[in-house]
């Protein structure tokens, strides 16, 4: 599923124009990336969790060359889905 159908289906359960429901996906798409970005937890009752991690720095090797190189620290996003969506 891409973002296209997700207007869709927003526009074919309301029955708002396409470029409405575009405008409402891309409201929430950017408010849930801007949660993320600030390191909040966002949970969706009945669908699942989204939640900011640290991720530990670490060495990598570059299968090239063999070259050891550094893995800086950073975050990476987990899901968890809901019980209801787990079945």
């Amino acid at each position: 599923m891409i973002k296209l159908d997700i207007v869709n289906r927003v526009a074919g359960a309301t029955g708002i124009a396409k470029s409405k429901a575009e405008v409402a996906v891309d409201a929430l798409l950017e408010g849930l990336k801007q949660a993320l970005e600030r390191g909040e937890r966002i949970e969706l009752r009945g669908f699942g969790v989204f939640v900011v991690k640290p991720r530990k720095r670490g060495v990598g090797r570059n299968p090239r060359t063999g070259e050891i190189a550094d893995i800086p620290p950073g975050k990476t996003i987990r899901f968890k889905p809901g019980k209801e969506l787990a079945h």
